[in-house]
């Protein structure tokens, strides 16, 4: 029985997150699944790996629809002996998205147990954290693994505190599985971010073990976490070394070229320049949409009220002669979105708004408990705060970029709020729960303190609104396409949103610190001030989403399945069954819906290939149609200027395969790309021995070689590719395929050959007279190394969870003997 009464609001706290979860994403009862713009584009980037996997039942672990080829490591491949994800994927039952929705919830609520929290609070904290609005609208865009290893990171702060608590077992335990299922989630930038938090827990924790003297117990603490750590890294071995492997060869690696697309030089050697990783950086006023969600405007497309000024606007517009928007119109239009945000990012979906009852309980918990970890997740807070401005706050972020291991190796600086977001709602939590634990006197003396402090906010904004003049950096479009008056209407409209929200922010802090007062007035009890206060505090967060997260953004199961319809132009070029690449003009290099029906020269996805993305950025968006041919672009869609898209057939593509007759040798790949800005690519080869020249001076590059010969395709699979080759003296084949080391073989009749890469990014072997078969296999290493890697590791865990589980039972008997 004691154990049933231990366990039981547990459960009905697990059962209430799942009840929650379905409620918010109700449509997935139906049948219905939420369309994602970025899984969208990922379902075309992923479709070849996935149809090949369901006829041929291996991995391919490479597809050739994407950029000429790339390595699907990011791309959903599936790796041997993957029992993270097996544990992951029974903890994600519900349906997408609600499944992750639940994940935020179970993570955070552990988090607050092991801060000693009682359930009824930690249930309504998990709620408060799952419903932070960037939660929330980043599964409504599909970032669905930043979403995964963020609903990961409340766990592995469990474990580490556990931990250093000296509750090495389960701490231990705790923390090896949840970093591996945080890894496992595979988004590093989150798992970064987590670790720079981990760091300042860690040093507060060392801190009071050296301030103790206690050494002994530090460094069995840091032991275990090691161990933790190694094991947890090794069940994602497979993962992190591919990942590792590819990075170097994606956009995130050091670029090769010392000049820019324009001819100027280059003042950054990294392939993502110092703008590019700042783009999305948060303004420093802007921090204050964090308590009160429109201040800046909301998103680029907020929905407007009827009583908006741009519903009279828009009212004064003539469709036709004499006939004008009607009322009804102008509000329709209203209400599907206008671009009121005025802040300094580039681009936003949605405001990242924390919740202002979450703000004010954290602000109680500094002022009220005293425990001094709360300093530890006030620091997290601020540090991620003030790291998200970016390029508007350089002394910091310069300083991470050039000195702080792999911190320029990510973009969107402003994302390193989720460690905020996590931080004060369990700052809130803890306020709310040591206000109840408090007198009478403490929880006065708390109360009035936080509700200045936080109603003075909201007043000294309300009071400084004529400090900001509401004009955003795309104004200037707007004032040249629309005129003046819709800009006007426009600013008009984002200070009423100004006004409205700090009021609507003002509203629930006397919702909140009204209730507390009622219980200390002896009013109400205490379950019942909890439970209001818990209301609001989600309520308050809930009714913020759904203007940008709702049922409306759910679709049919096909429309996610099947995202892209195919066009006349697609069909037309789908009657072609020899081997060839497209290239869609409109997708300007960042779709995959080309790809999603063809071998597409471009893609969508965060990390490109580096040097394919240059030869677009220096060569093809220059209209350099050399490049395109020796890629073997057989098929261009453009759109005419009625917007009606068509194909067209290059006739000039090189083909799969060719010989040429003469090798130019370069010393630099700054030669290498000027020299492709005017060379016949079916003639020579470019050849750099600088980076190339130590591990292939034995491919005897010669000139004046042999190009009598043919190469005929056979077999064209996105892991292999056979053809046939003849030709009466040695030459030089060059394969329109993009090289990569690490990975693939070449195969002469058999017997493996060494290839190696020309014209910048395809892949040349010198060839023998005669007939002859060759083959090139997708064979990584890397894939077999990590396996293996990822085998042993986990039978490790098995083993120390099993070895957990027998202590700690043994302990338990000793204890009742």
């Amino acid at each position: 029985m004691k154990i049933i009464n231990k366990f039981y609001p547990h459960a009905l706290a697990i059962l209430g997150f799942v009840l929650v979860s379905l409620i918010y994403f109700y449509p997935v009862l139906q049948g219905k699944q939420i369309y994602q713009s970025d899984i969208a584009q990922y379902t075309g980037m992923a479709k070849e790996q996935n149809d090949f996997r369901a006829v041929e039942h291996v991995e391919p672990y490479w597809t050739n629809s994407a950029f000429g080829g790339m390595p699907t490591y990011q791309l959903g491949a599936k790796y041997p002996y993957d029992f993270i994800g097996a544990i992951d994927d029974v903890l994600r039952f519900l349906p997408r998205p609600a499944d992750y929705l639940f994940l935020y919830f179970l993570g955070f609520y552990g988090l607050l147990l092991v801060l000693k929290t009682d359930p009824l609070k930690a249930f309504f904290g998990a709620l408060a954290f799952g419903f932070s609005t960037y939660l929330i609208i980043i599964l409504g865009v599909g970032h669905n693994a930043k979403a995964h290893a963020i609903a990961y990171m409340p766990m592995v702060i469990a474990g580490f505190i556990l931990v250093f608590q000296k509750k090495y077992v389960l701490g231990g335990l705790l923390t090896m599985f949840a970093t591996a299922l945080e890894i496992n989630a595979n988004h590093f930038q989150m798992t970064y971010y987590l670790l720079i938090f981990l760091l300042i827990l860690s040093a507060y924790f060392i801190y009071l073990d050296i301030k103790d003297k206690s050494y002994k117990p530090l460094l069995n603490s840091l032991v275990v976490l090691a161990i933790a750590g190694i094991f947890a890294i090794g069940a994602n071995a497979t993962n992190l070394l591919a990942t590792s492997e590819y990075a170097s060869f994606s956009t995130r690696g050091k670029s090769e070229l010392s000049f820019n697309p324009d001819g100027s030089k280059s003042t950054s050697s990294s392939a993502m320049t110092r703008d590019y990783i700042t783009e999305y950086s948060y303004g420093i006023a802007e921090s204050f949409n964090l308590i009160a969600p429109r201040l800046f405007g909301g998103s680029n497309n907020e929905s407007l009220s009827k009583d908006s000024e741009m519903v009279e606007f828009l009212q004064q517009q003539q469709v036709g002669e004499g006939q004008y928007i009607s009322q009804a119109q102008a509000i329709e239009y209203a209400k599907d979105g206008m671009p009121t945000y005025w802040g300094d990012q580039p681009i936003v979906a949605a405001p990242a708004y924390i919740g202002i009852v979450v703000f004010f309980l954290g602000i109680l918990a500094l002022f009220i408990d005293d425990r001094k970890i709360k300093y530890v997740f006030l620091s997290g807070a601020i540090t991620a705060l003030i790291l998200s401005w970016g390029k508007n706050f350089p002394i910091l972020t310069d300083f991470f970029i050039d000195y702080v291991p792999m911190y320029n190796k990510f973009r969107a600086v402003s994302s390193i709020q989720v460690i905020l977001e996590l931080c004060f709602p369990v700052l809130a939590i803890m306020g709310l729960q040591t206000f109840f634990k408090s007198d009478k006197e403490k929880q006065w003396d708390g109360l009035w303190k936080s509700s200045i402090a936080t109603f003075g906010i909201i007043a000294l904004l309300f009071i400084g609104k004529g400090m900001f003049d509401f004009s955003s950096a795309n104004d200037a479009g707007y004032l040249r396409s629309m005129g003046p008056n819709f800009v006007r209407a426009l600013k008009e409209d984002r200070k009423t949103l100004y006004s409205a929200d700090l009021l609507r922010s003002g509203f629930f802090i006397l919702l909140a610190a009204g209730a507390l007062w009622l219980f200390i007035k002896n009013k109400i009890a205490q379950n019942t001030a909890i439970i209001l206060v818990g209301l609001f505090m989600v309520s308050d967060l809930f009714f913020v989403d759904k203007n940008y997260v709702s049922a409306e953004d759910f679709v049919s199961s096909r429309e996610v399945e099947v995202p892209f319809q195919e066009t006349p132009s697609d069909a037309m070029i789908l009657k072609d069954t020899s081997h060839y690449r497209v290239f869609e003009v409109s997708g300007n290099f960042s779709s995959a819906r080309a790809s999603y029906f063809h071998k597409s020269i471009g893609g969508y996805h965060a990390a490109k290939p580096r040097k394919v993305q240059q030869l677009f950025d220096y060569q093809i968006a220059k209209s350099n149609m050399e490049i395109l041919n020796m890629l073997n672009v057989k098929y261009i869609i453009q759109t005419n200027k009625e917007g009606k898209e068509f194909p067209t057939i290059n006739p000039n593509a090189n083909g799969n395969a060719w010989f040429v007759n003469d090798v130019k040798l370069v010393n630099k790949s700054n030669e290498e790309m000027r020299m492709l800005d005017r060379f016949d690519t079916k003639r020579a080869a470019i050849f750099n021995i600088h980076l190339y020249g130590d591990k292939f001076k034995n491919a005897r590059l010669k000139r004046n070689l042999d190009t009598s010969g043919t190469i005929k395709i056979d077999i064209y699979k996105p892991n292999y590719i056979k053809y046939t080759s003849n030709n009466k003296k040695e030459g030089l084949a060059v394969f329109s395929e993009i090289y990569y080391e690490d990975g693939w073989n070449a195969y002469i009749d058999g017997v493996k050959t060494a290839h190696f890469p020309v014209d910048y990014v395809l892949r040349a072997l010198i060839v023998p007279g005669g007939e002859h078969t060759i083959e090139f296999k997708f064979e990584p290493q890397v894939i077999k190394t990590g396996s293996m890697i990822t085998l042993f590791s986990a039978l490790g865990m098995l083993l120390l969870l099993g070895g957990g589980i027998y202590y700690e039972r043994k302990k338990r008997f000793k204890n009742v003997e």
